[in-house]
């Protein structure tokens, strides 16, 4: 009983520890250093030690919350490192530039904060600051020497400045040479990232670019995108730019049956006279269009639903192999949905071998 009491109790100042480097209380972090301190250590070998279940430091929350005063103390009085890393591989500065603290980012660079550590996931602070649009900490870090090419699972932080609709984040990266074609392993681009965001100013920067308009990712084509979301100005711009209306997805949709199943009547009026006749449509019209699609969409529902039942009657084994690729896909579908990358998640879910792939309706 006394154990579990002293043990609570230890968590009780930790978790005190780390809220006062949070809230910049330098007193209280003082405070509770030393009542940490019960094999007398000292103050900085009771902070290098104190860390919370996913092993942040009070570094970490410092700079999180741009706490750069207790920064300071933490690194010059009790000389803790600048740059340790969580369970996810983050450091300090990646937190402080997740959340655009300047001054702190400043101050850990200044400290000798490495600027080109990237996460367990591959994101260096340049994707969080270009995901969140912070200009100055970009430049910061682009003068540093970072590398704008580099590739996070969630792509390059172009496609993470465009995911976001962030304008002029996505024009200084392709002023430092950022590659708008660059794909991610789910084969998404800058140009999809923006389209998958609805955002017309950040599709017409990268399409000036040179950014191809007809890449494709999940089968999906970003007319297939744009067509899905009824964003009828996009689809001007795409098509203005090259883009083929006649593209087919893997399920065999072009981008005007996408979008006569959303009941985006505008965007089929407009697709209409630049589409190919599809084979089996007798009325080529805004209507025949819809109709037809709706029938086709019953159709590939129904056979769903029988390889559904086939497959409830048959034991399936699933290899090591696939449960490994399914939970990658997973992680990555999860990360993308934290940060609202839509497209990314929807790709990667798609992706999962586990499951029975088939469009949101």
């Amino acid at each position: 009983m006394a154990d579990a009491a002293d043990a609570l109790s230890a968590r009780s100042k930790v978790q005190a520890f780390l809220e006062a480097a949070c809230s910049g209380d330098l007193e209280a972090l003082r405070k509770f250093g030393s009542a940490l301190d019960e094999e007398g250590k000292g103050a900085a070998a009771v902070a290098a030690g104190v860390r919370d279940a996913n092993r942040r430091t009070a570094l970490h929350f410092a700079a999180r919350e741009g706490q750069t005063e207790v920064c300071r103390f933490l690194v010059e009085q009790l000389r803790l490192p600048v740059d340790p890393k969580d369970d996810d591989g983050e450091t300090p500065l990646i937190h402080a530039a997740r959340q655009g603290r300047l001054e702190t980012v400043e101050y850990l660079l200044g400290r000798g904060a490495d600027p080109s550590v990237a996460s367990n996931m591959g994101a260096t602070a340049l994707h969080h600051a270009a995901g969140i649009g912070h200009i100055e900490i970009m430049k910061i870090l682009l003068g540093k020497g970072v590398d704008v090419e580099s590739e996070s699972e969630s792509g390059t932080p172009l496609v993470w400045a465009a995911g976001h609709g962030q304008l002029d984040a996505v024009k200084l990266l392709l002023e430092h040479n950022a590659k708008p074609d660059t794909e991610t392993a789910d084969g998404i681009t800058s140009l999809l990232s923006a389209v998958a965001a609805s955002s017309l100013p950040c599709l017409e920067v990268l399409i000036q670019a040179g950014a191809n308009p007809n890449v494709t990712a999940g089968g999906a084509t970003p007319l297939h995108i744009a067509a899905d979301s009824g964003n009828l100005e996009m689809i001007k711009c795409l098509l203005q730019a090259g883009g083929d209306p006649n593209t087919s997805d893997d399920d065999g949709f072009k981008p005007i049956e996408v979008a006569a199943l959303r009941d985006n009547l505008e965007v089929v009026e407009h697709l209409l006279p630049l589409t190919s006749p599809i084979p089996g449509v007798s009325n080529w019209t805004v209507d025949g269009i819809v109709k037809y699609a709706s029938s086709k969409m019953e159709e590939e529902k129904a056979q769903e639903n029988e390889s559904a039942s086939l497959q409830r009657r048959q034991p399936v084994e699933v290899s090591p192999e696939a449960k490994k690729r399914s939970l990658e896909a997973k992680s990555r579908g999860d990360d993308a949905f934290r940060r609202k990358d839509f497209l990314v998640a929807v790709d990667a879910y798609t992706q999962k071998p586990l499951l029975v792939a088939g469009r949101a309706r």
